[in-house]
């Protein structure tokens, strides 16, 4: 029913066009931002001041790139847009009787569990491109196996990937980050096997985790005071909203620490996290170390840093209520849980959790081996398939 009712949500906006509205979508270009919005569109800013201050740092999370909807009337004034600020929650602004207001809404989405079977003819990356189009499932897969696969060198034409992944699709586009549940490629008619556990991390069959890129905690002997959270209650306010972070209280003028090796991004104010840095790693992740008190020397744009470098000191800029770190962790852009791609030391499951891990991957590795074999038997070069029925959200919600 909650996916029923997303979706006739909306519907409802897109059937605006019906009403002399035209509905339009663009991308969000970088250095946007929610209060310049208003200003192009003519909407008080009293509007976005009268926020509480949670929900005006949440609005610094809109991302560059994403896309975004309009609907405007004959005179080009907005009547409603959708702003998402993440997988799965969007910004709704909308007029009434001349006077707008801002919504906090779940975003409308369908989910497909889907298999892939291939022999590569040129490389993995361009056969998966061709028969998936998605580039994010793409560079998950070639990620999941950077540090254990030559593609270059050990991978050749005849040898066969497969796959088992879930993912989220709005009005037939990919939505978020798609989630590799097991996967096998093959190096000179080798299997190479992983599968992914709850923690969001791979390893192989035997329950060894497959090395990856992990970060490390960036700052010492400091308590988490709020943890990530895709849809958390407010202590006071009572409301639902998501939290895309790790808070670490902290004294001001703690030393805050560069989390991995990568490039700065950006230095400087944003919105409700005050003074921000934000740091792009590889394999698509970026980190944002935000509210602090000030940079360290030579902080700037395009600047190089390594693993555990001093970056800057913890302060209370911005909306805060006192002195901590909010450290997020962005994979494509999208938020993700940081403590699930911190550094730690165990590296094989151990006990129940391998007891729980080797049921599965058990369970995923005889799926990936049906598939195959399915592929052998068909003669298919390449072979997908989708789990779930629904190939069109329109289509979901009008049959529901």
């Amino acid at each position: 029913m909650k996916k029923i009712l997303q979706g006739i949500f909306l519907l409802v906006f897109l059937s605006q066009s019906a009403f002399g509205a035209v509905v339009e979508s663009a991308v969000w270009e970088n250095g946007n931002t929610l209060f310049g919005f208003f200003q192009k569109y003519n909407i008080p800013t009293s509007v976005y001041y009268d926020l509480n201050p949670e929900d005006r740092e949440l609005t610094s999370e809109i991302y560059a790139g994403v896309r975004y909807f309009t609907a405007l009337d004959s005179e080009n004034n907005l009547v409603q847009a959708l702003i998402p600020i993440g997988d799965g929650m969007q910004i709704h602004i909308s007029r009434h009787n001349g006077s707008y207001k801002i919504d906090f809404t779940p975003i409308a989405y369908f989910e497909t569990k889907q298999q892939i079977v291939l022999s590569i003819q040129k490389s993995a990356y361009q056969d998966l491109m061709e028969l998936t189009d998605d580039k994010g499932l793409v560079n998950e897969f070639l990620s999941a196996y950077k540090n254990s696969v030559n593609f270059s060198r050990n991978v050749l034409k005849g040898d066969r990937l497969a796959l088992v992944y879930e993912r989220k699709y709005r009005l037939g586009n990919p939505l978020g980050n798609a989630r590799i549940k097991a996967a096998m490629i093959e190096t000179n008619k080798k299997p190479n096997y992983l599968f992914s556990f709850n923690n969001g991390r791979y390893y192989d069959i035997q329950g060894k985790e497959i090395e990856g890129f992990l970060l490390y905690t960036p700052i010492k002997t400091a308590r988490i005071s709020s943890r990530f959270s895709l849809g958390r209650k407010h202590p006071i306010l009572g409301f639902v909203r998501p939290h895309y972070g790790v808070d670490y209280a902290a004294p001001k003028g703690s030393t805050v620490l560069s989390a991995g090796n990568g490039v700065i991004n950006f230095v400087g104010k944003k919105g409700g996290y005050g003074n921000v840095i934000e740091i792009r790693h590889e394999n698509g992740l970026k980190t944002i170390y935000a509210h602090l008190d000030s940079f360290a020397p030579g902080m700037k744009t395009g600047k190089s840093v390594k693993k555990g470098q001093y970056i800057a000191k913890v302060g209370s800029t911005g909306l805060s209520t006192g002195p901590h770190l909010h450290f997020g962790v962005y994979k494509n852009n999208r938020p993700i849980n940081p403590l699930g791609n911190i550094k730690t030391q165990v590296k094989e499951l151990l006990n129940k959790e391998k007891e729980e891990f080797l049921a599965l991957a058990n369970a995923y590795k005889g799926e990936l081996d049906t598939i195959i074999a399915q592929a052998d038997t068909e003669q298919k070069q390449a072979l997908i398939v989708r789990l779930s029925p629904n190939d069109d959200f329109k289509k979901e919600i009008q049959k529901d």
